[in-house]
């Protein structure tokens, strides 16, 4: 069974929509992050939470979840704070993306999110505006700081939380949003059996090296 189709002014403002747009708005090599929101404007906090969750959801290269992670924090912050409009450092501004790798995201992550996002609707959206967003932003928060650890088996709760908090956040869904919270739990236990598994793994390290050594 497919879908319901949307509506056409629906669909504009689906995300979906949203990242086929990013998709063919920067054909160079390379993307300020400046550059970025100011396409995205008023839906920064969204849509950039969207595309920087995106790539933790799929297979990625090691130590991306770290940068994206930190680029996480500003959006964050801002959300804690109700602001309206994103505000990032002049330096963070001019760091570059990678127009490929982020074509290549994005139209992986595009085809599933229209299967989905006909669930996603605007519903006690007051869940979704300030002052709710300090909890939000804080979990958000919460979540940047696991991606930025080099905890493996750790990246993909974290990443598909915020984009789900993402998602809530563009289509005004406060049910979603509440979804988020059991999500940020599982995320938080990542962590916990990450650094489990590194443990052991660094513990067997040292004994096969005083083994080997003996």
């Amino acid at each position: 069974m497919n879908p319901p189709s949307a509506s056409p002014a629906a669909h504009s403002d689906a995300a979906s929509a949203l990242l086929d747009d990013l998709v063919e708005a920067f054909p160079g090599e390379s993307v300020s992050v400046g550059e970025l929101l100011d396409r995205l404007d008023s839906r920064a906090h969204g849509v950039l939470l969207l595309v920087l969750a995106l790539p933790m959801c799929i297979p990625n290269i090691p130590g991306i979840s770290t940068i994206f992670g930190f680029l996480m924090l500003a959006p964050a912050l801002q959300l804690v704070f109700g602001s309206h409009r994103l505000w990032i450092p002049r330096g963070m501004r001019e760091m570059r993306i990678d127009c490929e790798a982020l074509r290549k995201t994005l139209r992986v992550a595009t085809p599933p999110l229209k299967r989905i996002e006909y669930l996603i609707k605007p519903r006690w959206s007051a869940l979704t505006r300030f002052p709710a967003t300090i909890v939000i932003g804080l979990q958000t928060l919460l979540m940047a700081l696991i991606l930025i650890l080099p905890i493996p088996f750790a990246n993909w709760p974290p990443g598909m939380t915020v984009a789900m908090t993402a998602l809530a956040l563009l289509q005004r869904d406060g049910i979603l949003m509440l979804l988020t919270i059991p999500a940020a739990l599982a995320s938080v236990l990542s962590v916990y059996v990450g650094a489990r598994v590194s443990v052991a793994i660094l513990g067997n390290a040292v004994e096969w090296m005083q083994a080997l050594f003996n």
